[in-house]
């Protein structure tokens, strides 16, 4: 009976985010809001202590595709129980790391590094899968996805990705280019960087990924009746300024010429749209499950 309902529950929420995808509606009602949680406020500017991403970075250097459409996508097909196993480590370090003792800027880097191979993980658990959407493991009725379901435990305290990304990164760091890093492993997030962040070039790597999204057709384009933008833009709004016109302000700031030169005539936004589709590499190996 359980099996059933959750099964159901599955199929509702599957059915009915294609569905408004098609309609040009997000499939998210609500974004969450930047909610603090103080107990991550903590760090020692002094520290010298490094985080070893060295594991996501062969992780990363193997499955990671680089395709010509300018997405980035997982080769989830061809990661064999090793890879898996090796990934579950990695994870396991972070988790084993002493966050609070970290300086700000390494922290940041962990944070994300943490979150998109969480996020990853979460994906070859569950795989074969269409969409994270299916990956409905969050407790309650009415959440759908992975993003509320407590995965690790860090510093005694029970993650989310949810609470890693809206309850740590974006009220402490307070940058909407966040929204560029984190990756939720579908087509229309942004790339999923094809190297580990690190504290040394982690302004850096946002710009990068910030050009990157803005000058793709998912981030921003113009169609027939005028600019369609990411339904990150519309989701999370407030990170971009608050209104159309902020958000108009920071596309600018990212794009290229001839896209700036648009965009600098635009009064509006007339639409958005997001692709929930699984970013899964197109080469890489035939399908299997590892778990």
């Amino acid at each position: 009976m359980l099996r059933t309902v959750r099964a159901q529950k599955i199929t509702l929420i599957v059915l009915a985010a294609v569905a408004l995808q098609f309609c040009g509606v997000p499939a998210l009602a609500a974004a969450p809001r930047a909610d603090l949680w103080p107990r991550w406020q903590a760090n020692d500017p002094g520290s010298k202590v490094r985080v070893d991403h060295s594991e996501w970075a062969k992780f990363l250097e193997k499955f990671l595709v680089e395709e010509k459409d300018g997405i980035n996508r997982v080769a989830y097909g061809a990661v064999g129980v090793e890879d898996l196993r090796r990934l579950g480590t990695y994870i396991a370090l972070l988790a084993a790391a002493p966050v609070s003792r970290l300086r700000r800027d390494e922290q940041f880097a962990y944070w994300i590094n943490l979150y998109n191979a969480l996020t990853v993980k979460v994906i070859l658990d569950h795989y074969p899968v269409a969409s994270i959407l299916e990956v409905n493991i969050s407790p309650g009725w009415f959440t759908f996805g992975p993003w509320d379901k407590k995965l690790l435990v860090v510093e005694g305290e029970k993650i989310s990705l949810n609470d890693i990304e809206h309850r740590i990164l974006r009220p402490i760091w307070r940058d909407p280019r966040i929204h560029y890093a984190v990756n939720c492993a579908s087509l229309g997030c942004p790339n999923l960087a094809p190297v580990p962040w690190t504290a040394g070039r982690a302004g850096e790597m946002l710009d990068e990924a910030a050009r990157a999204y803005v000058n793709h057709p998912r981030g921003a384009r113009f169609g027939g009746w005028g600019l369609i933008v990411s339904s990150i833009f519309h989701w999370y709004q407030a990170d971009f300024g608050g209104t159309e016109a902020g958000v108009i302000r920071h596309l600018r700031k990212y794009a290229a010429p001839a896209l700036a030169d648009r965009l600098g005539r635009a009064e509006r936004i007339h639409n958005h749209g997001y692709d929930w589709r699984l970013n899964l590499a197109r080469t890489g190996g035939a399908p299997k499950k590892v778990n």
